[in-house]
């Protein structure tokens, strides 16, 4: 897995900052630090229609978290909600990984007609978490 958990907002897209128009609201775009998997923004999207106002990230693109506000001040505080929401993508992401790692040791072990010991050790290694 390429660090997955590295992936956080870095800053408000350059090419299309915050500005106050007549319309009744503020659009405001912010770049990841890197391009999100597809099923990370599926993820993300999915989230995000349940935050209030809602965000959403173009899944074949994965860097601009596309949100909006109706009012200035509230900028600081819809910010917190789409990081704790980059968060819990970045974890489920992660348990994503750990699980297919899970099914393919026990793909391999099935395949090598691995006794029920070796099947168990499989899963002990299949399970374990490292430090990056």
């Amino acid at each position: 897995m390429n660090a997955i958990s590295d992936i956080k907002i870095i800053s408000i897209d350059e090419e299309r900052p915050p500005q106050i128009r007549k319309e009744a609201y503020i659009d405001i775009f912010f770049k990841l630090s890197k391009q999100a998997p597809e099923d990370w923004c599926d993820d993300f999207n999915a989230r995000g229609r349940k935050i209030n106002p809602a965000v959403k990230i173009e899944t074949k693109k994965g860097i601009i978290i596309e949100a909006w506000v109706k009012n200035m001040n509230d900028l600081p505080a819809h910010l917190e909600k789409i990081k704790l929401n980059v968060k819990e993508c970045n974890e489920q992401q992660i348990e994503r990984a750990r699980l297919k790692a899970l099914a393919m040791a026990a793909s391999v072990a099935s395949a090598l007609g691995s006794g029920s010991q070796q099947n168990a050790l499989n899963d002990i290694v299949a399970g374990l978490k490292f430090d990056d």
